[in-house]
């Protein structure tokens, strides 16, 4: 029996998972969910610090796949001008729905909803938003849909939530009660740098809340 040769390179997906710059909701400290921030003129800087980055670098996306919430939005337009990269967006890409929280600062938001003591994975967060178990399913159909592309280099921008369970799917991590378990740190425009080889279902991290951009300054 002859063995096949390893596919080749352009087999491979090369994936980067990216937050949003900072938003009028982060510099404010509130719980942000699906509700719509603008960018802060910090968040601008962030974005196109990013692009001038990447410009440098020589990286060409065949794609961008990018949540449709402002904040987000806002990130992709900004790297997406300067690339001259083409732009997509997702829905599943969003941020969780965190019910009767979000758009509140962590003092009125225990005022709304008190949390319970302890938080099942099937459990709605806020009292009427998305549990783990509901959030990890939609990372998971998100990731589906971005390898339904051919295989090229993709930049995803989302949100820490949404993120985290996309690498719970990639890493095969089982969801967590009480939001324990790995957590997957992403500051503002810090990224993820994988690759994926379908031939062989591999996986493989390179770097994570990758933020030299902001080379001098304290990492967002």
């Amino acid at each position: 029996m002859t063995t096949q040769p390893p596919p080749p390179a352009e087999n491979i997906f090369h994936v980067i998972l990216m937050r949003h710059a900072e938003s009028t909701g982060n510099a404010e400290g509130l719980h942000q969910g699906q509700v719509d921030f603008p960018l802060t003129e910090k968040g601008r800087r962030q974005a196109r610090a990013l692009a001038r980055r990447w410009l440098r670098e020589g990286l060409v996306f065949q794609g961008m796949v990018c949540s449709p919430l402002l904040r987000a939005r806002q990130t992709g337009e900004i790297i997406a001008s300067l690339l001259q990269s083409p732009m997509e967006l997702d829905a599943d890409w969003m941020e969780r729905d965190n019910g009767l929280i979000q758009g509140k600062k962590p003092e009125q938001a225990a005022q709304v909803y008190a949390r319970p003591a302890f938080i099942h994975p099937y459990q709605p967060i806020g009292g009427t938003g998305e549990s783990q178990w509901e959030l990890y399913l939609r990372a998971g159909r998100a990731l589906q849909r971005l390898l339904d592309h051919p295989p090229g280099r993709y930049l995803v921008i989302s949100h820490g939530g949404i993120l985290n369970m996309t690498m719970y799917a990639i890493l095969g991590i089982p969801v967590q009660a009480n939001f324990t378990g790995a957590r997957f740190r992403f500051g503002n425009t810090a990224f993820a740098t994988l690759t994926y080889s379908p031939a062989d279902h591999k996986w493989t991290l390179y770097g994570l809340n990758d933020s030299s951009h902001w080379e001098g300054t304290r990492k967002p």
